[in-house]
Parts: structure tokens; C-alpha cells; sequence
């Protein structure tokens, strides 16, 4: 029997129930795909994707910078497909989240680095509404992990503690970040040991 009574989950979504969003391997296909130098577009990317994903520049703004400073043979809609056409769920994961919910009756929230067009775009065709109830995201907030406020912020809509709260990450310091105020921490590289972690805190989907 668990010592812990755990109420409320806070999941990253990118490398937890879907792929990223628009990570260097992604970059590098999009490079290959439409014959762009890949270092010069890492260059660009990394110079601004952080204000993009604080929402501060619209997908469309971010493509300038990036990708159409200059004519290109190929249009913004053509690369912006191939951006959504990228993303992939993690089926075990999101079931796993459905049978813990339904079982246990817990808050789910997302907490997570992302613009805001990706997320809309992730968020609908992945029906995570279905199970998340609420979602802390850079985009909408204006500030991205590891800065707390994301952490906080998320504690104070779902009015929990965070003893009762467990954060499922797949960056490892980000669930350090949580772990130091005093979150339940659970680094996700496999769906195996991502299930054993979450029923040792006594939530077991079976």
C-alpha cells in the first residue's frame, strides 16, 4: 500500500503522449525535404523559437525569421503542413492516462513548452481535452520551464499541494526543477517504467 495519496497529475506532452513538437530531428528532415541549409536554419531557429514558444511571435512571424527571409520554391502552407504532419501520439502513454483517470478520478493537467499553433493544432487532433483538464502551456503564459512560475501556476489553478502532486517529464531537469518544490517527480523514457513509477505511488492501472 502506497503511502502517498496522490489526486493530481501534471504531464509534459512533447516525448510523454506525443512526439515533439518541432525538435532537431524534425528540423533536419524539413531541411533535407526542402533542400535548406541545416545549420544556418538551427542558427535562426535558436535565436527565436524561445520567443515564439513564450507567444510572443506568431508561427508565421517565426517562418520569416527562419525560413522565408528570402524567396523560396515552396510555399508557407507546404512547410507548415510538414511541421503538424511531424507530430505522432503515444498511444500507451494516453491510454495509460485514461485508465488512471477514470479509475482514480484525478486532475490532469499539462505543463509544457510550446507555441501556441503547434499546441492548438496537437491539442485537437489528439483529443487531449478528453483527459487534461486544463493546460499551463509557454505559449499561453508567456514564460517557459524550467522557470517555476509554470509549476506554481499550475498547483494554484488545480488548488493542490504538492504532495498530493506528481509531474511526469521527459527532460530530467525539469523534473528536478519540480521535485525541488516539492513535487512527486517521474523522469518518462519508457512507457514500462513510467507505469512502475506511478504505481508505487499508488496508482496502478490494473
Amino acid at each position: 500500500m502506497s503511502e502517498y495519496s496522490i489526486s493530481t497529475l501534471f504531464l509534459d506532452i512533447g516525448g510523454v503522449l506525443l512526439t515533439n513538437g518541432w525538435d532537431r530531428h524534425m528540423r533536419r528532415a524539413a531541411a533535407e525535404k526542402f533542400g535548406l541549409d541545416p545549420e544556418e536554419m538551427d542558427e535562426r531557429h535558436h535565436l527565436t523559437f524561445d520567443t515564439y514558444e513564450e507567444g510572443e511571435l506568431s508561427l508565421d512571424e517565426y517562418l520569416t525569421r527562419v525560413i522565408f527571409y528570402e524567396k523560396r520554391r515552396f510555399t508557407r502552407e507546404d512547410f507548415k503542413a510538414f511541421m503538424l504532419s511531424r507530430s505522432e501520439e503515444m498511444p500507451k502513454m494516453i491510454d495509460l492516462m485514461h485508465r488512471l483517470k477514470e479509475r482514480y478520478g484525478l486532475k490532469m493537467a499539462a505543463i509544457s513548452n510550446e507555441g501556441r499553433e503547434l499546441t492548438l493544432y496537437r491539442v485537437k487532433k489528439y483529443n487531449l481535452g478528453s483527459f487534461i483538464d486544463f493546460f499551463i502551456v509557454s505559449c499561453f503564459v508567456h514564460f517557459r520551464k524550467p522557470d517555476l512560475r509554470l509549476y506554481r501556476l499550475a498547483l494554484d489553478c488545480a488548488q493542490v499541494t504538492t504532495q498530493e502532486s506528481v509531474y511526469i517529464d521527459d527532460r530530467k531537469m525539469f523534473v528536478e526543477v519540480a521535485q525541488g518544490i516539492g513535487l512527486h517527480g517521474i523522469h518518462h523514457t519508457e512507457y514500462e517504467e513510467t507505469r512502475n513509477s506511478l504505481s508505487e505511488l499508488g496508482l496502478s492501472a490494473s
